[in-house]
């Protein structure tokens, strides 16, 4: 009897991320590209290219397609071409909440993703339009005119995105962690305000690619379950490598969050106690997906341990 080969993360990644980078270099273009109404001006795709392309681990747009995946593996053509736009559409929302949040009237950094951040390299105001612009082309794609996409599936997951990325998600937790700077919060109220600021968007992207599959109401609920444990569980590890990791490595300027006097994870609980309350949400999250009825969970299983175990 022959064993069923082990699941590469790895492997499975490399596939889908080459689909999202192409698709990406080709919506984000300075030309007009296919199924949407005209091309921007140069100067500003090429900053909004700057935001998106040649970096970043694309954990978002992973998330979406391995819960379509997850969903839709008797027929996984069924539904890739929606899944394709939303994996694209949730990573271009994250890209503008970063061009917003590095800019220096929020947390004025100067480095992203191993590069100076949009506004040091092409200014304040072609970073704002660029954040700007591409929150806006996250919902052009998902509205596509060709037929590719249902308009029920289209509704929903622009539903989905506009919640998680709004008052009500990743802005409302931006407002609440800057008006938070030098206050003492609860764990608690840390915990509501990464559920939005960070949490709302992963969470989102798990429910958008389960909207491109029709999932059960048990499989629904086991991802939302999922997601909200992964979307906090990032946050904790972003708070612990904040303080331990080096800024070649992360990309990023460390020791931001104490030099500013924020609330994290690790000033609230201190760095051994906040590195196991990760591990107990990466428990929570297999715990989800064991009770979500779905077969093949093995992508969404890897996800949550590389989210949890990254810097490691």
């Amino acid at each position: 009897m022959s064993l069923a080969p082990a699941f590469s993360l790895e492997s499975w990644m490399t596939q889908r991320l080459s689909e999202v980078e192409q698709a990406l270099d080709n919506w984000v273009s300075t030309q007009t590209p296919a199924g949407l109404a005209h091309a921007a001006p140069v100067a500003l795709v090429h900053a909004m290219r700057y935001a998106v392309l040649d970096g970043g681990k694309r954990l978002r747009p992973m998330l979406v397609l391995a819960s379509f995946e997850a969903l839709s593996s008797g027929d996984p053509s069924l539904g890739k071409a929606a899944a394709l736009r939303a994996a694209c559409a949730v990573e271009l929302i994250h890209a503008y909440s970063l061009v917003h949040d590095d800019m220096p009237c929020m947390d004025n950094d100067v480095l992203r993703r191993g590069k100076p951040t949009v506004h040091v390299q092409f200014g304040q105001a072609s970073a704002l339009l660029a954040g700007d612009a591409l929150q806006a082309l996250a919902f052009e794609i998902l509205t596509p005119s060709d037929g590719s996409v249902a308009a029920d599936t289209q509704a929903r997951l622009c539903a989905l995105l506009s919640r998680a990325a709004g008052s009500s998600g990743m802005a409302g937790g931006q407002a609440i962690d800057l008006a938070s700077v030098g206050h003492a919060l609860t764990e608690q109220q840390l915990r509501e305000m990464h559920q939005l600021k960070t949490g709302a968007l992963i969470q989102g992207s798990v429910l958008m690619g389960a909207a491109c599959a029709r999932p059960s109401p048990e499989a629904l609920r086991g991802l939302t379950a999922y997601g909200e444990s992964m979307g906090l569980a990032f946050q904790v590890v972003d708070d612990i490598l904040d303080v331990i990791a080096d800024a070649e490595k992360l990309g990023k300027t460390v020791g931001k969050d104490a030099q500013n006097d924020k609330p994290t994870y690790v000033s609230l609980m201190g760095l051994s106690k906040s590195q196991a309350y990760a591990q107990e949400l990466l428990a929570s999250a297999l715990s989800a997906l064991e009770g979500s009825g779905l077969r093949d969970t093995q992508a969404l299983s890897a996800l949550a341990g590389m989210v949890v175990n990254r810097g490691h």
